[in-house]
């Protein structure tokens, strides 16, 4: 029996007084509906497991404008009487009750009116994230711009343009290292993505390959700046906002100003201080699995990236390989010596050499296709890759800060105050100066201090750690993007190509005699 079959069985006259009453206290007033949201504090309120909850509410024929009907409720309310005697919430188990439905243990119906009015409780350690509303949050182009020349150097300069505040600043990398470096300070708990390198090794590079590790380097850093632009913590921190927005030229100064004002996020975050309290008990367990279950993702990741690299590098090569391949037909069709007496195909053969020569325009545009073809591979497939893969980076970066950073810290600290304690044991046994006993103690004390909010720090990089592992498993479905933008890819390309070759096919036919025509 579905759930619209029961709940077209249940007539007023087989509802208790009760239901109504419950009805009455919950609905809204101008509509006669109840919110899915108050029906879920409802459920709450009941005390029944989280597995019960959830077999009920899956039962519960809920609107898709996110509303109950009248006997949806009324449904929702016999399941809940059910568990409570201790038995399946299940719509077969209301068959047996012919006359009356059962009553649910929920209190007074006139107390269940503040569920009505009641806020959905916030809960500080979960983000209610989707990819979509991550990524609309912002979309950053980089540009360079055309090269300056200093004294001794030349810079590469670029042009940030950020869709979220529509406007246009220029930065030298000089202002993305400072930038990184005090963001990294400020969200030393957070997924702060890495620079590309600023340069390689003078004197390896050919002048081709130095192009291409500039453009490498802009595609990186917009990586950078998109997955900032993008962070729910970060994208709303007004050193951010000072990076895309402040046209001057003393943007570092400016950032550093910035950073003293405001500190590190620990000094900021109003959950800081009690962070211990959000935490699960079983944290450093979920901690560790989603760890290993990333670190797994991150080597898929890198090697599909792989893979699609030497996708889009075949295109074009194949690009450049079809270029070629009509430059060589119209160098053959070119060739303008006479064949000798003893050939038997003179005629055929300037016929064929005519010909030739015209076909070679349409390579051309074969190779063009296949050029566009590795670009959007390129673009499309390859660079989501490596955003995914900037990302997944920077989790495990921020897995060994915390690690090797906050705990280590505090295991050190831990050790100094166990030494100092045995100083002020040894002090107490063997007499002192006054005055160097009562130095150790300050000392003592400001450890404890130090420790005391090296605890607080070390709960709140869980809590940190915690969110960001939630923002990690929230960009998954990119994959879906990257597949997705892969085959649309392929099919345009091959449209394209496709298109191309079956204009070409019929101008084959004058190359042909004939008795020696082309098969198709």
């Amino acid at each position: 029996m579905t759930v619209r079959v029961m709940a077209a069985e249940i007539n007023e006259g087989s509802v208790p007084t009760y239901y109504r009453e419950v009805y009455e206290a919950v609905c809204r007033q101008n509509d006669e509906k109840v919110q899915v949201e108050v029906f879920q504090r409802l459920l709450e309120s009941t005390k029944l497991s989280k597995a019960v909850q959830a077999q009920i509410a899956e039962h519960v024929d809920a609107a898709a404008d996110g509303f109950l009907s009248k006997l949806s409720l009324y449904k929702a309310l016999a399941l809940i009487a059910v568990a409570q005697q201790g038995k399946q919430p299940s719509p077969k188990v209301l068959e047996n009750y012919i006359q009356e439905l059962p009553k649910p243990q929920l209190g007074e119906p006139k107390d269940l009116r503040t569920l009505r009015m009641q806020p959905a409780q916030e809960d500080p350690l979960t983000l209610s994230l989707n990819l979509d509303r991550l990524l609309d949050r912002d979309a950053v182009k980089v540009e360079l711009i055309p090269e300056k020349k200093g004294l001794f150097l030349k810079h590469v300069e670029y042009q940030i343009t950020s869709l979220r505040y529509k406007m246009s600043v220029y930065r030298r990398y000089s202002d993305f290292d400072v930038f990184h470096e005090i963001l990294l300070q400020r969200f030393a708990y957070r997924v702060v993505p890495s620079l590309p390198p600023k340069r390689m090794l003078k004197g390896v590079l050919t002048s081709v390959s130095e192009r291409e590790f500039i453009e490498g380097r802009r595609r990186a850093l917009g990586r950078f700046l998109n997955l900032v632009a993008q962070h729910p913590f970060f994208s709303e921190d007004e050193l951010v906002k000072t990076f895309f927005t402040f046209s001057g030229s003393d943007v570092q100064i400016r950032l550093r100003d910035t950073y003293k004002r405001t500190g590190d996020e620990f000094m900021t975050n109003r959950n800081a201080a009690l962070a211990k309290e959000y935490l699960p008990a079983d944290v450093q367990v979920q901690f560790s699995a989603s760890r290993e279950l990333i670190k797994n993702v991150h080597n898929s990741v890198h090697k599909l990236r792989e893979r699609a690299e030497k996708i889009a590098e075949r295109s074009k090569g194949n690009a450049s390989d079809l270029l070629m391949f009509g430059r060589e037909l119209s160098t053959l069709s070119s060739d303008t010596s006479s064949l000798p007496s003893l050939a038997s195909s003179q005629g055929t053969w300037e016929r064929l050499c005519r010909s030739l020569k015209s076909l070679s325009v349409e390579f051309a545009v074969l190779s063009d296709k296949a050029a566009q073809q590795g670009r959007r591979e390129e673009d499309d497939v390859v660079e989501r890759l490596n955003l995914f893969l900037d990302l997944l980076q920077s989790y495990r970066d921020l897995c060994e800060r915390h690690e090797k950073g906050m705990l280590h810290e505090h295991h050190r600290a831990l050790l100094k105050y166990g030494v100092m304690k045995k100083q002020m044991m040894s002090a107490s046994v063997q007499p002192k100066e006054q005055a160097s006993v009562e130095q150790l103690q300050t000392r003592i004390v400001q450890q404890e201090n130090a420790i005391q909010i090296m605890e607080l720090r070390n709960y709140f990089s869980l809590f940190c750690l915690h969110q960001e592992t939630q923002l990690i498993f929230t960009y998954l479905p990119i994959t879906s993007h990257v597949l997705g933008a892969f085959v649309n890819s392929q099919v345009q390309g091959h449209r394209e190509m496709g298109a191309v070759w079956n204009e070409l096919q019929p101008k084959l036919g004058c190359l042909f005699g004939e008795n020696n025509s082309l098969k198709l």
